[in-house]
């Protein structure tokens, strides 16, 4: 008697795809859609961002004019020598550090505070999440002309109100020591919106459990504030620091209009300083290299603040 074996059918090859196969299956399936969706921004970002960038490298290291065609001369490391060596150069960065100094602080702290008093509010919630996010919605122009009217001397609100109250008027955007601070007031009014979403959108990922148990073993607001808060909003603390003081480095619109960067380029920016030597003295050339010296303070912040971030992830 013959006896057979069973017949064993093999398992077909998709069958047998391990859990990494099917998952690169997946993803082949479903991004050659999300890549053609992704075209128009990639393309319009390559040609608008990545490409003036890389040519304004190119352009760091020739001797670029407005009033002539092409690249010009071989300048090699020669305009970053002079921006290094330019008084005008280190005075501007030194405003730019200046007003960032600043504004970042205030900023910093007055939307958290604003942030925890809007989250605790029992009522009108939705009208101070309005009242403070409502002027960063304005456009640059608006709020200096705004301001503008407000500093303006014998005629505007905050001149008014300091001769009502006996003091001497001050001269707000007239004066050097008065000017930049001036401009910073006006930042923090305009800006500290952008901060408060950021602090409300923290405040809504705590648990509220964890408010509730630490006030049934008697802990206060302030205690509550100082053990959960705090703790718990530290990474959205490390972003909206970076964020502020890329954004403060990055002044321009303000001081351009409300001051031109007088007075004496007192409120002169890095950017406006750049501008000035690139469409004022028509040098694009030596302009590409203040640029890219500036591009790399930015860039060691945003490094620093990757730094903190991946510190304050917990290790698997």
């Amino acid at each position: 008697m013959t006896v057979t074996e069973p017949h064993t059918t093999h398992p077909a090859p998709s069958a047998r795809r391990t859990p990494a196969a099917k998952r690169v299956s997946t993803i082949d399936g479903h991004g050659r859609p999300a890549l053609l969706f992704l075209a128009p921004f990639l393309l319009l970002y390559l040609l608008f961002i990545v490409g003036p960038a890389l040519y304004g490298l190119v352009m760091s290291f020739f001797d670029t004019s407005m009033v002539s065609s092409g690249l010009g001369g071989f300048a090699g490391f020669d305009n970053y020598a002079e921006a290094l060596s330019s008084p005008d150069f280190w005075a501007a960065l030194w405003h730019t550090i200046w007003f960032t100094i600043l504004t970042t602080p205030p900023l910093i702290v007055l939307a958290l505070v604003f942030a925890l008093l809007a989250e605790r509010a029992s009522r009108g919630r939705w009208f101070f999440r309005l009242a403070f996010f409502l002027p960063y919605i304005l456009p640059s122009a608006v709020v200096a002309l705004i301001w503008i009217w407000m500093y303006t001397p014998a005629l505007g609100l905050l001149s008014r109100t300091m001769t009502a109250l006996g003091f001497d008027e001050p001269n707000w955007l007239g004066d050097p020591d008065l000017a930049m601070v001036s401009l910073a007031v006006t930042t923090v009014w305009w800006t500290l919106g952008f901060n408060f979403v950021l602090y409300l959108a923290g405040l809504q990922e705590i648990p509220r459990d964890l408010y509730e148990a630490s006030a049934m073993d008697g802990a206060g607001p302030w205690q509550q504030i100082r053990s959960i808060t705090l703790p718990l909003l530290s990474r959205t603390t490390s972003l909206v620091v970076v964020l502020q003081v890329i954004a403060s480095l990055k002044v321009f619109d303000q001081m351009y209009i409300m001051t031109q960067g007088g007075p004496n380029f007192a409120t002169r920016s890095l950017l406006q300083y750049v501008f000035d030597v690139g469409f004022t003295d028509f040098r694009t050339g030596y302009a590409a290299a203040a640029s890219t010296l500036f591009f790399v303070v930015v860039l060691a912040v945003s490094t620093v603040w990757l730094v903190m971030t991946r510190r304050q992830e917990p290790e698997l």
